[in-house]
């Protein structure tokens, strides 16, 4: 047990991605905040890390999905993945779920404010990462490939360092929207179309996660040490 709680959150999750769902579970953060340990991130949160170590332990999300060993894939390949699964979800649901937020914030803006500033909120999110997918895709992502098959490839680590930066503006901003929907938990009176922002939302920040802690806490080392 101590061990593990000595480990940071990063290493935990790259070594099985199906811990994300515990580290969600208690609002510990997997992708910024990964370099933390556990025990750390217990006591800045005044959580149990016993509590959480248990739960890691005994986790059985792992049964439900194929752990892919995200951390024996080359950099190239990572960098493909990540394109042509995150990119490619965000891609198809950012216009579906800024049209929920609007249609929501119109009808229930009014009695609801809160879901105006979700729908601000999420077209800020929106308009950050339309822009961060085009920066990795045409200027990171190859870069990244040039540098593995030419070890002399001079790679600009300012580039690397911006990309970290709107990974953690877009984390606030999301966290900002979690925090405001009460973690996605539409009220008794919701309609359809708020229920199905809400769901939507969720999905779109567990992908998200995901997303961030492949660059942060795999790729992005994979890149320093090549």
């Amino acid at each position: 047990m101590s061990e593990l709680k000595n480990k940071t959150i990063a290493e935990i999750v790259s070594d099985d991605i199906s811990t994300a769902s515990v580290f969600k579970k208690y609002k510990l953060d997997f992708c910024g905040g990964g370099g933390t340990t556990i025990e750390n991130a217990c006591k800045k949160a005044n959580i149990n890390v016993g509590d959480v170590v248990n739960d890691l332990l005994n986790n059985t999300s792992k049964q439900e999905a194929p752990n892919l060993n995200f951390k024996d894939w080359s950099a190239e390949f990572l960098a493909d993945y990540i394109v042509y699964v995150h990119h490619t979800y965000i891609r198809q649901n950012l216009s579906i779920i800024s049209e929920f937020a609007d249609k929501v914030a119109k009808v229930h803006g009014q009695h609801e404010p809160k879901t105006i500033e979700i729908a601000q909120l999420f077209s800020s999110i929106s308009s950050e990462l339309t822009s961060h997918m085009i920066k990795e895709e045409f200027i990171l992502f190859p870069a990244i490939k040039a540098k593995t098959d030419n070890p002399h490839f001079e790679f600009d680590e300012k580039t690397l360092a911006l990309v970290k930066d709107e990974h953690e503006e877009v984390g606030i901003i999301i966290k900002k929207i979690q925090e405001l929907s009460a973690d996605f938990t539409p009220p008794e009176w919701a309609c359809n179309t708020f229920k199905a922002l809400y769901f939507k939302l969720e999905e779109f920040t567990n992908d998200l996660y995901q997303h961030i802690h492949l660059e942060n806490n795999i790729l992005f080392p994979k890149v320093k040490n090549l």
